[in-house]
């Protein structure tokens, strides 16, 4: 699907402006504490002209055939970027999550990709214990692919989801 640049897209959004819209797709999870598991996802990028956009993701485990089995991770938040060159730019992620943690995301974006690291995080009372993470999100042949590397739950830091997803409309 061709992909239009906003016209009141705040010029630091430069370049994170790829990520604008909704994506869908699927994608695969595993980590030492838990079973392997696949799941369905649906990420949304929004704007109203400022220098941030809002990030809903929502996702459900699905079963071999596609099917939908339960309802999984919720993740709200709001993206910031710093156009620091032609196309570069510095970027701040603070995201929320429906298991009591909420992080403070920093790293790099260019060239139709963003790499970020934990710089911060908080948890509930009830949450489980999250170290720090890795986030890697790249534009290919038009497909928003991502991997997200975690350290929880005494463990270090290693693969945990990676998924593809497709865009689904308009910013």
């Amino acid at each position: 699907m061709a992909f239009e640049l906003p016209s009141d897209l705040h010029p630091d959004m430069g370049p994170v402006a790829w990520m604008l819209g909704t994506w869908r797709g699927n994608g695969h999870g595993d980590y030492p504490t838990i079973e392997g598991f696949q799941f369905g996802q649906e990420l949304i990028f929004t704007h109203d002209g400022r220098p941030f956009f809002h990030y809903m993701a929502r996702s459900w485990i699905v079963d071999d055939e596609g099917n939908e089995v339960r309802k999984a991770a919720i993740e709200t938040g709001f993206l910031r970027c710093k156009q620091t060159g032609m196309g570069v730019g510095k970027v701040e992620f603070v995201m929320t999550h429906n298991t009591g943690v909420v992080e403070v995301w920093v790293g790099n974006a260019e060239g139709g990709k963003l790499e970020i690291v934990t710089d911060a995080i908080g948890v509930t009372e009830t949450a489980k214990p999250v170290q720090g993470g890795k986030r890697l999100y790249g534009n290919v042949e038009g497909d928003l692919l991502y991997a997200y590397d975690m350290a929880a739950m005494d463990q270090p830091l290693q693969p945990h989801l990676w998924a593809r997803l497709q865009r689904a409309g308009k910013a």
